[in-house]
């Protein structure tokens, strides 16, 4: 099967998460940059990257890059790509465009000339003077970066956050890539007890539990590729067949979600019944102060209110403070909450262990790690010998 070359665009912050992922699917030739992993794999990866990749914002497929400081050089070196191997005759394929520190500034302009170029490539093959574009969707996007274009068709549709269990959304929704992410990073392992004192709508601990049942996150939704005629249906069958079969059917999971708010728990447990989870997590209306857990050893990652509306801020110091007092109920726990809080170590009474730059849409975060000790070695008792 030929190589192709796809790009993992991601959020700033986790470029490396999304590179580790990629590197579990079996993908080792890759190139890490701000916002996205490149790298190389045979057309199998377009499924399964799809499928499998819980950081990443959308997998694209690379047709090629080249300077453009012209309208001409970018009209010719877009003509000259091999359009027609992917989009066929009756290929919708609309082009979206942005630049950055580039001398083709205009983004209307450069769109309508990568169209141009795309729809002479395709008259060259099909022999037809217009296109319908009633089929599959092909979305091509132009990005000029320091003159540069990088040009690609976008193979997931809607965006990779959408796993497709949040039919209905709470205010102020965490996405479900940053979620994942957080408990990636966290390295909290399946056989602990994990708890989101503020889990709103369940994301949180509805990634969590899809990470301790090694379920894929896109399993049940559709992507824009499955319907391209020059991929196989066996591509995906295939990668749909292998994510069914890696699920760990008998898994227990310690998950619990609890937040102040009855009806947000109510959309917890729909999202967890819509994600197949819903046996793995325990939700609760409970308030921050009351947290507890019958398990000596466990991870805390929140996503607590940060206060952006002035009239909000005081109420989420306060939680703050609270949240200060009520972990020291889990003195030998671990806490991960993300905030965009300037002074939150200062409230919270704690110094982090160590803090790392994340984004909740426009809103930069710091994500504060405070580590638990370690559980000790469990004793193996020696094997007694029958006589």
């Amino acid at each position: 099967m030929a190589k192709i070359e796809l790009i993992a665009t991601a959020a700033f912050g986790l470029e490396a998460v999304v590179a580790r992922e990629v590197r579990q699917l079996g993908y080792e030739d890759m190139v890490v940059e701000n916002g996205k992993v490149i790298f190389k794999a045979d057309e199998e990866a377009i499924s399964r990257a799809n499928l499998w990749l819980r950081t990443a914002d959308r997998i694209l497929l690379k047709v090629g890059e080249f300077e453009a400081t012209t309208f001409e050089d970018l009209f010719e070196k877009t003509k000259a790509l091999p359009w027609t191997d992917w989009l066929p005759v009756n290929a919708a394929f609309p082009v979206d465009g942005k630049s950055i520190n580039s001398k083709l500034y205009s983004v209307p302009d450069c769109q309508a000339i990568v169209k141009k170029a795309v729809v002479e490539k395709m008259k060259q093959k099909y022999k037809r003077p217009w296109f319908e574009e009633d089929g599959p969707l092909y979305k091509i996007e132009v990005a000029l970066l320091k003159d540069i274009a990088t040009l690609t068709i976008d193979t997931s549709g809607p965006g990779l956050h959408k796993r497709g269990y949040r039919k209905l959304s709470a205010a102020a929704p965490l996405k479900e890539t940053l979620a994942a992410a957080m408990v990636l990073l966290s390295r909290w392992f399946p056989d602990r007890a994990f708890i989101d004192p503020c889990c709103g709508s369940g994301t949180i601990p509805i990634e969590a539990a899809m990470i301790g049942l090694n379920m894929a996150p896109g399993l049940y939704r559709q992507f824009s590729a499955e319907r391209w005629a020059n991929l196989s249906p066996e591509l995906w069958r295939r990668a749909r067949e292998e994510a069914e079969s890696l699920i760990k059917q008998d898994e227990r999971l310690k998950i619990t979600g609890t937040d102040i708010d009855e009806e947000v728990i109510s959309l917890a447990r729909y999202h967890a019944r819509q994600a197949k989870v819903e046996n793995q997590i325990h939700f609760q209306k409970r308030p921050l102060s009351q947290i507890g857990s019958q398990s000596k050893y466990g991870w805390v990652i929140t996503n607590p209110p940060y206060g952006e509306r002035l009239g909000e801020l005081r109420e989420a110091e306060a939680l703050y403070k609270e949240m200060g007092t009520a972990f020291k109920n889990l003195d030998t726990w671990s806490f991960y909450v993300i905030t965009s809080h300037p002074r939150f170590e200062e409230l919270i009474g704690r110094k982090s262990d160590k803090k790392r730059k994340l984004y909740n849409g426009r809103i930069q975060c710091n994500f504060y790690q405070f580590f638990g000790p370690k559980p000790p070695r469990q004793k193996i008792e020696p094997a007694i010998n029958p006589e």
